[in-house]
């Protein structure tokens, strides 16, 4: 609170030494750049320049569409999935398939719009042993014995 009191009383004495101008006259009211022409420090302090920045909005798309898919089938490593979607306006429909641990191929279908929300149907199926041994674990060559010196 002291603080206000002794800027309050730092500007006072500032305008009776001189140093900053006094109000703009009559004249000058009438013509702004006049009297920023003649008190420049005095115009800038009462009127602070905003810069304005230009808001772009993004367009909208009212009935947006996609569609999209891929598809992973790795040999060496057993990696094997696949994701497909589409959208069309609310409405939004897939399906996206994954190798589990345990050797079945889990298949979900989904769709979501805005009266049922999102809905999911997740089928497992049991996969021949040719999968399933792609992700049996990977042999590693033994480490290396060290003898201190």
């Amino acid at each position: 609170m002291a603080f206000k009191f002794v800027l309050i009383a730092a500007f006072v004495a500032a305008a009776n030494a001189g140093l900053l101008p006094a109000a703009p006259a009559f004249g000058y009211a009438a013509h702004p750049v006049a009297y920023a022409a003649a008190h420049p420090v005095a115009f800038a302090a009462a009127h602070p320049v905003a810069v304005a920045k230009a808001v772009v909005p993004e367009p909208y798309d009212p009935h947006p569409q996609y569609s999209y898919g891929y598809d992973v089938k790795d040999g060496v490593t057993g990696d094997n999935k696949s994701q497909h979607e589409s959208r069309d306006g609310d409405v939004v429909q897939g399906q996206y398939s994954l190798v589990d641990p345990d050797g079945t191929l889990r298949t979900v279908d989904y769709t979501a719009d805005p009266v049922h929300g999102f809905n999911a149907v997740v089928h497992k199926q049991p996969l021949g042993a040719k999968v399933v041994a792609a992700h049996a674990p990977v042999a590693y060559a033994a480490p290396v014995a060290y003898a201190p010196p």
